[in-house]
């Protein structure tokens, strides 16, 4: 699973990266967590606002920090 955290090292970008490794820690899912800060790069995934997550190529979540648990949850939605 390759994982990204798009945003440009905000703290709201900060805090969604610690929550999606705890996320899968719990989980207990191995995967690369990137971290992606290029504008370039971020504005090819065609959010509109950080930070976001994206699971493998799919953005799961833009514009909000959500809980360990409800990354967990897009996680697991996703995996499923």
């Amino acid at each position: 699973m390759d994982i990204k955290i798009l945003g440009t090292g905000c703290p709201n970008c900060q805090r969604l990266e610690q929550n999606t490794k705890q996320a899968l820690e719990e989980l207990k899912i191995e995967a690369v967590v990137e971290k992606v800060t290029d504008i370039q790069d971020i504005i090819g995934y065609g959010i509109m606002s950080t930070p976001a997550l994206v699971v493998d190529g799919n953005v799961l979540l833009a514009g909000m920090v959500p809980s360990v648990n409800d990354i967990k949850e897009k996680i697991e939605n996703y995996i499923k």
